[in-house]
């Protein structure tokens, strides 16, 4: 069997694919800033807040963390929308993705904490900082530090995993190939370009990642 590779109607539609990487990548970048500002939250209320706080994240976590991300993306997009709620796909996509990182990076964030030896806290309570001191300071650098790589793992699969927007017709990069396959029938050639523009934005975000931990995190241990 032989096949006829055309990549002209692929190429003529590069602004097209060009604006869905684009929006693929505000998605994904949006939802690792907001969901890490989730997990952090969260990670500091399970492991120092109230009881009843601490149970609220569980069940938000296992719920979460037990349910199919599409599953989530439809209640946000189809079913809150009859409560009232209503917000454009980017919006449903954005606010889906921040929740299920969040959950997600709560527990990774939560583990660094807890393996901060205690001898550190009650250092940072012998030189009399807050409590908001000795988590950021003490605490946090030095827990991000440890669950950097888990964390930077979990940011690459959630921008693989925001693809499945597409099925809210968000305008990303893959809702672009389906619009693009249904319109000129080289299922073959678009998909394997798309594939290629993901496995860029992979190794972009992932020395990205590098250049940061080089920048705020590689520092020398002096425990």
């Amino acid at each position: 069997m032989t096949y006829s590779f055309q990549f002209a109607p692929v190429f003529d539609a590069w602004p097209l694919l060009l604006r869905g990487t684009w929006i693929t990548i505000q998605l994904s970048f949006l939802s690792m800033l907001f969901g890490l500002i989730v997990a952090i939250l969260c990670a500091w209320g399970k492991t120092s807040g109230p009881r009843s706080l601490r149970w609220l994240i569980n069940a938000y976590i296992e719920l979460i963390r037990n349910t199919p991300f599409l599953v989530q993306l439809f209640f946000f997009y189809f079913a809150l929308p009859a409560a009232g709620v209503r917000w454009s796909s980017h919006t449903a996509a954005l606010v889906a993705m921040v929740v299920n990182l969040g959950a997600y990076a709560t527990e990774i964030v939560r583990a660094g904490i807890e393996s901060i030896p205690k001898g550190q806290i009650e250092a940072g309570l012998a030189l009399n900082l807050s409590r908001y001191e000795i988590f950021r300071y003490v605490v946090l650098k030095p827990a991000l530090r440890a669950i950097y790589p888990a964390l930077t793992s979990q940011f690459i699969l959630l921008m693989l995993a925001s693809s499945v927007v597409s099925v809210i017709s968000a305008d990303d990069l893959t809702s672009v190939a389906a619009n693009l396959q249904s319109e000129t029938f080289r299922s073959f050639e678009i998909y394997i370009v798309v594939t290629a523009i993901y496995l860029l934005l992979t190794l972009i975000f992932s020395y990205l990642f590098r250049l940061v931990y080089q920048w705020g995190l590689n520092y020398p241990d002096r425990r």
